[in-house]
């Protein structure tokens, strides 16, 4: 298939809550430069892509407050493809609105779902990978998922059970889906990863636009209804206007609950790409670079004395020092200062939501 024909859709609606204080509902942690590379998230996610999906293909399902942050930080791609969401309702029906989107703009369209927050390390084998998922999903009426080889029992990510004994005749790197799996506890995540054939749900989905319409139409019936009675209007002046009214109705479903674990032509290909989810300060603290008593920081003048194990990000601040802290959280953004131990992180959420 001509790479015309290719579209990436990413999916930037989150609010990263976890992520509080650099993560606030203004500006979540996608629009952010996270990694202090100068670059955010998103920008990242979308150069990640450059070589294998042009600009003019490019669409980005958000909330409403943010599509201007969208098109100031991803000025290459057509405004009339950043997608705007009413209000917030799961994965599937920002997954059903984009498709039945695209689908009246290119009937033949092979698209890559990405989510907007993850970052890669390898990113010449992750294109060689998404370029040869959508060269099966093109010729197949196939749904592939990505599959992250597990370094670690991780209790955070869902996981893939794939059936490695016969690999897809068209494709020897791909395998179909057994099951998926919700996340585990630790016992079961070490079980996991003694046995060759799970893997990490990375949420990166690749299909031809007919295929998930098609799936949506038989596994999700209410949501296909609800698209296929606007689709006349789709991609002219008054789409916003019956998106905001119809998009409420849509039942808030994630793509996963309500598509692959019903659906029957289920593929994984499993990969190895340096793929991280960064769903927390802990994941970011194990992704950037340490000192010699595993301290990462982020910012321009952070200073640690007889402290171990911590994650500094003061991007805005004139100046950091930190004294005999183990394994803490310290981050400030906008006049706000969170100090938390890593491993009460968790309560992150709670913190910020009583702001």
């Amino acid at each position: 298939m001509a790479q015309t024909d290719n579209h990436l859709v990413i999916m930037a609606g989150g609010v990263g809550s976890r992520f509080w204080p650099m993560s606030t509902t203004d500006r979540p942690k996608q629009f952010i430069d996270v990694l202090g590379v100068g670059k955010s998230l998103i920008q990242l996610t979308y150069t990640r892509f450059a070589d294998v999906i042009s600009s003019e293909n490019v669409w980005v399902v958000t909330n409403q407050k943010y599509v201007e942050l969208v098109h100031e930080q991803l000025p290459d791609i057509p405004v009339s493809h950043i997608l705007s969401e009413p209000c917030r309702r799961n994965t599937a029906p920002c997954v059903a609105y984009v498709s039945w989107r695209i689908k009246k703009e290119n009937p033949k369209a092979n698209i890559v779902v990405s989510p907007s927050d993850h970052i890669v390390t390898d990113e010449k084998e992750f294109r060689r990978v998404v370029g040869n998922c959508l060269k099966f999903t093109a010729e197949t009426d196939a749904i592939v998922t990505l599959g992250m080889k597990p370094t670690r029992p991780e209790t955070g990510y869902g996981y893939i059970q794939a059936d490695l004994s016969t690999a897809s005749a068209r494709n020897r790197e791909i395998f179909r889906v057994d099951q998926f799996r919700e996340k585990p506890d630790l016992e079961t995540a070490e079980r996991y990863i003694k046995q060759n054939n799970f893997f990490w749900n990375a949420g990166i989905f690749i299909w031809n636009v007919s295929t998930i319409v098609n799936a949506f139409r038989i596994y999700q019936p209410g949501i296909a209804r609800i698209f296929e009675r606007i689709s006349e209007v789709l991609g002219t002046p008054d789409e916003q206007k019956h998106i905001d009214e119809v998009y409420p109705e849509c039942e808030g479903i994630s793509v996963d609950y309500a598509i692959m674990e019903k659906a029957e032509e289920i593929f994984v290909c499993p990969a190895d790409f340096g793929w991280s989810d960064l769903g927390t300060w802990g994941s970011l603290h194990l992704q950037l670079q340490h000192d010699l008593y595993g301290n990462a920081v982020i910012g321009d003048n952070i200073q640690m004395y007889d402290s171990k194990n911590c994650i500094v990000h003061a991007t805005d601040a004139k100046k950091v020092v930190v004294q005999g802290l183990e394994g803490y959280i310290v981050a400030e953004k906008d006049g706000m200062l969170l100090i938390c131990k890593l491993d009460e992180e968790q309560r992150i959420k709670q913190f910020s939501e009583n702001n």
